[in-house]
């Protein structure tokens, strides 16, 4: 039987893990900045400049994560 380990698809698993770290990171920030300009009680047209600028990098943090679990998924599968 194979040591897990010694397989080069085993490196898979912790760069999926660091992608996915980054990119729950990057959710986080989104989160925090728009619960950050809620609480600031500005306009409604600075809110949606805020939420306008911040769903793109919502839709890329979900996508950086999405694409890291894949990765360990692949990793554990080949690995």
């Amino acid at each position: 039987m194979e040591d897990v380990s010694t397989s080069p698809l085993a490196v898979l698993i912790p760069v999926g893990t660091v992608v996915t770290l980054l990119g729950l990171g990057l959710l986080l920030w989104c989160v925090l900045r728009v619960a950050r300009a809620r609480r600031s009680g500005a306009s409604d047209e600075a809110l949606k400049a805020v939420l306008q600028s911040t769903v793109p990098l919502n839709l890329g943090a979900l996508c950086l994560s999405a694409v890291g679990l894949m990765l360990v998924v692949v990793g554990i599968l080949l690995g």
